[in-house]
């Protein structure tokens, strides 16, 4: 049979590449870049182009399995699994309420454009407030810090007409994330090289000389968890020197002088003795970043998962707004967006919106909801600690949280507790070999799917629809993650109310029906959107900055309540503690988290997440590359094979997160890596607001592993 091409968009990251595929025999061959997609112009990344390989993989699960008395996996088709699965809900909701069925919702999730919206749609319908994603232990500073800052109508700026930006803890030639104007992720060395064309500086703020920072303009080697300290500085340098945009602040911004007071206590010696960034880049920075007529400051996984990041993201918006980088009246929005609503954008401030601190509450550490969810940092605690309330099913869709939970030994111990697990999972992974019911899902290439999550972020009105373009295999039993709810909300005689009105219940809906009514306020029709093969730009679909409303009342809020009294924190810390190194998180080009780690291509590249190290250190503790080295913190250990890396300064140690599983054995180390987040007590270090849990700049000791 002849090899036909489609066109689809790849699902592997949030950077939903536009692609080709080439079919034969009802199978996919091959994957490459659409070289004729508008955005994307072909680029894509080795994760990928093993798509094929993902859909064929031996690995891969084609039907549901349920765990036997033994601990052993069997077989068992859908509709039976389904029926159990319904069946153990209502028993343990008629015994326990609601609240006792929880679903965490893993990064693949997000990938997945029904799965988020139905699974938080289904809760709603049962009247459990038990959702949990993995927003709230990744980045959830930025939701608490728009929430009470406040922010611009309009919007901010972004990179494709900014003359400077600063990227601080995001190294995102490899991560290939830019929700909030870093580098666009669409070819990023091209778009960087492009934009550096046209004279744009780059400041990146980074432990380690990464990608980006190589390409920086000006690179700010900070020590890890150091950021609030040295942004404080930035903005001290700014502030005294008037680089602010003072018509700007006037108009729309409050509480910048008890900033300035709160910063001013930030002395150069002091900040640069804390970082290790020396004086005279401290101020260079500032001096750069304020100078730009447009720029963006913006902030990654690195400086939120490690200590205050609900700080590092206000300053940030303290950065962005005192410097007036927002569209002003009569700005063209680089793009409204084609699956989101019209807005109408004014010039004008919104004001602070409650992302927390209302609704239901934690049971543990005083902790509530974030933007709707409850806190994943806190989930194994409501899992273990009896009562009223206590989880006791969840269902666990696109995440591993035995490697992407903090405190890995705890969490196993959860999962061990619960009476009911099911996964919605690939393989049989570190978490679902500890399911009762591990569900088989189709893949990318066999679904329909919208890039709802990134709609804003395209700098032009993007979109595409990708419709299945194979079929899954012959005698498969599988279904999409937002099928399961579905199915249950069927079996249970509850709703699932989605914004554009309820899914009915009578007759299983399409992918499409669902889809529709998720982004039902569009501007175009799906049918319009689905006749066009691969990505479209979309002629037409502009907006103009209006006007401030003339009663328009709302600032911006520099100093809400909390800032000043953290800052002031900060500045009474030494930065000394008696640990050698900090351990930060990074993100490796191959795999994404925990996933392809199996695939033959990826493996080639690497079998374990290396534990980067300085080559001074390296000497120091005695080791050489290769060697099997033992990370220490307060809390527990880990094994990891060390690899000397010069762009690592002395005293910091590099590793990718969400790899390995429970196990230490040295002799598996090589082969599946370790879970840092083992090293993390969610009890000790978190974030009083988020229970975001230090998950990077951890303290460790680290020594040869006495290997017996």
């Amino acid at each position: 049979m002849a090899i036909q091409t489609r066109k689809s968009y790849c699902r592997f990251c949030h950077n939903y590449c536009a692609l080709e595929v080439d079919i034969e025999d009802g199978r996919a061959v091959a994957v490459r870049g659409d070289a004729g997609d508008p955005i994307y112009g072909g680029y894509t990344c080795i994760k990928g182009r093993q798509l094929p390989e993902l859909h064929a993989h031996p690995m891969r699960l084609l039907q549901p399995h349920k765990r036997q008395a033994d601990g052993s996996f069997e077989p068992i088709g859908s509709q039976q699994a389904l029926d159990e699965i319904s069946q153990r809900v209502s028993k343990i909701i008629d015994e326990s309420g609601p609240r006792s069925v929880a679903s965490y919702c893993g990064t693949y999730a997000f990938q997945n454009s029904a799965a988020l919206a139905v699974a938080k749609s289904w809760h709603y319908g049962i009247g459990s407030e038990s959702f949990y994603s993995s927003v709230t232990i990744d980045q959830p500073g930025k939701f608490v810090a728009m929430s009470r800052a406040g922010g611009w109508h309009a919007g901010g700026h972004g990179f494709k007409d900014a003359d400077v930006v600063m990227i601080i803890g995001c190294n995102t030639i490899v991560s290939q994330y830019s929700a909030f104007g870093g580098i666009p992720p669409w070819n990023p060395v091209r778009e960087l090289n492009e934009a550096k064309k046209r004279g744009l500086e780059v400041i990146a703020i980074d432990p380690r000389r990464t990608d980006l920072a190589r390409r920086a303009d000006l690179h700010l080697q900070v020590r890890p968890g150091e950021d609030p300290t040295l942004l404080s500085g930035i903005l001290r340098v700014i502030l005294e020197e008037g680089l602010h945009d003072k018509d700007f602040c006037e108009n729309w911004v409050e509480g910048l002088d008890e900033l300035h007071a709160s910063v001013r206590q930030f002395d150069l010696d002091y900040v640069s003795q804390r970082t290790r960034v020396p004086i005279e880049q401290i101020v260079a920075a500032a001096r750069m970043f304020a100078r730009g007529r447009k720029g963006v400051a913006t902030a990654g996984t690195g400086p939120d998962m490690a200590p205050r990041g609900n700080l590092t993201e206000h300053l940030v918006i303290a950065l962005n707004m005192a410097c007036g980088r927002v569209h002003r009246e009569g700005d063209r929005l680089p793009n409204p967006g084609v699956l989101s609503p019209q807005r109408n954008r004014r010039a004008q401030a919104t004001p602070p919106w409650p992302s927390y601190g209302s609704g239901p509450r934690s049971r543990v550490r005083g902790l509530g909801q974030l933007i709707g969810e409850m806190p994943t940092a806190a989930l194994s605690d409501e899992i273990l600690e009896p009562g009223e309330g206590q989880v006791k099913a969840l269902l666990c869709i696109g995440g591993n949280p035995v490697v992407a939970w903090p405190d890995q030994q705890k969490t196993v111990r959860a999962m061990d507790e619960l009476s009911l697990l099911v996964c919605v999972d690939i393989r049989i992974s570190a978490t679902s070999k500890m399911a009762d019911y591990v569900l088989a899902p189709k893949l990318t290439l066999e679904r329909a799917d919208l890039p709802v999550l990134c709609d804003n972020w395209y700098e032009a009105a993007y979109t595409q629809y990708a419709a299945p373009v194979v079929d899954p295999p012959e005698g498969a039993d599988v279904l999409e993650e937002w099928e399961l709810y579905w199915e249950m909300a069927h079996r249970m005689g509850s709703q699932i109310l989605l914004p554009g009105g309820p899914l009915a219940m009578d007759e299983r809906p399409s992918k499409d029906d669902v889809l529709d009514l998720i982004t039902n306020r569009k501007r175009f029709p799906l049918e319009q959107i689905k006749s066009h093969e691969g990505g479209h730009i979309y002629e037409g679909v502009e907006e103009i900055v209006g006007a401030a409303d003339p009663d328009c009342e709302a600032r911006i809020q520099l100093a809400p309540e909390g800032i000043t009294a953290e800052l002031a924190e900060v500045r009474t810390e030494s930065g000394v503690e008696s640990f050698s190194h900090r351990l930060i998180s990074r993100r490796l080009r191959h795999v994404y988290n925990s996933s392809g780690q199996q695939l033959d291509a990826i493996r080639a590249k690497g079998t374990t997440n290396h534990a980067f190290i300085n080559p001074l250190d390296l000497e120091e503790v005695g080791v050489v590359s290769g060697d099997i080295l033992e990370i220490t913190s307060s809390h527990a250990s880990i094994l990891g094979v060390a690899q000397a890396a010069a762009d690592v300064p002395p005293g910091v140690i590099s590793m990718a997160h969400a790899w390995g599983d429970p196990s230490i054995d040295p002799k598996e180390v090589r082969e599946i890596g370790s879970s840092t987040n083992r090293l993390v007590s969610n009890e000790t270090d978190y974030d009083p607001i988020s229970g975001m849990a230090r998950q990077s700049a951890i303290p460790v000791n680290l020594r040869p592993a006495p290997i017996r």
